[in-house]
């Protein structure tokens, strides 16, 4: 039977590959998990431009199928600004739970 002459090479190279797999599978944090302080805040912006756009819609939608003057408009571009700080607070809170919790881990 004939040996390879490039056996030795090969098991190194095999050896090599394996060893770059197991540290690129590493666990590693997770960039979704964490999310930084301005995506917080770009999510808070977005929720509230959201429910001022859906009362904004709502109110002249019913406005103009009513025909009546903008109050409608006003009424639930209100509403809407209502709700969109109310998701603003809840995600507030979400936020500083998480970071709370966080750091009572961390503590133990």
């Amino acid at each position: 039977m004939t040996t390879d002459p490039n056996k030795a090479q090969l098991d190194a190279l095999s050896d090599r590959i394996e060893g770059l797999k197991k540290t690129s599978q590493a666990e590693k944090p997770r960039g979704d998990e964490h999310y930084s302080g301005a995506q917080q805040g770009w999510r808070m912006v977005t929720e509230l431009v959201a429910g001022l756009g859906i009362g904004l819609t709502i109110g002249y939608g019913l406005d103009w199928l009513f025909g009546t003057l903008p109050i409608f408009l006003v009424i639930f571009t209100l509403l809407g600004f209502a709700a969109g700080v109310n998701v603003m607070l809840r995600t507030a809170k979400e936020v500083q739970n998480e970071q709370m919790a966080k750091a009572a881990n961390e503590k133990d």
